[in-house]
């Protein structure tokens, strides 16, 4: 069953891996698990690198896909289909223990990031905001 936007909002709450899908045209499309958090307007946001792969791939304009799933019965998916709308850069602290501690939890998302203070880079460190346009959505628990 499709689930409305209250029914796929909270869905995009818990606590799940995105597959982040997105346009390669030498390659054909790239998917890649992302943490990814959602903002009060809808909009969701998550970390790579610019000079990643995936970086290299995004700019304001590009259309991407972040797909949520839970993959134990009953199942569910969503599956977020629209632009970036921010790319800026990001901070350890503002962005990256946040995002940390959603997944880790207090204690594991601060290790993660004492972790990665040691090969953090500002000037490649990107922090992306996407605004779902098209949502497509099941849940089979009904």
């Amino acid at each position: 069953m499709k689930m409305n936007e209250n029914e796929y909002r909270a869905f995009l709450a818990a606590v799940r891996p995105a597959i982040l899908s997105l346009n390669d045209a030498d390659r054909g499309p790239l998917c890649s698990p992302v943490w990814y958090d959602q903002n009060n307007d809808g909009s969701l946001w998550f970390v790579t690198q610019s000079d990643s792969r995936k970086g290299k791939l995004m700019s304001v304009g590009t259309r991407i896909t972040l797909t949520v799933q839970r993959h134990k019965a009953p199942y569910a998916y969503v599956s977020a289909e629209g632009p970036i709308v921010e790319i800026r850069p990001y901070t350890l602290e503002d962005d990256l223990l946040p995002m940390a501690s959603r997944y880790l939890g207090t204690k594991g998302g601060q290790a993660y990031v004492d972790g990665a203070r040691d090969g953090f880079n500002p000037q490649t460190s990107i922090r992306l905001t996407m605004q779902p346009d098209r949502i497509l959505s099941t849940d089979y628990s009904s």
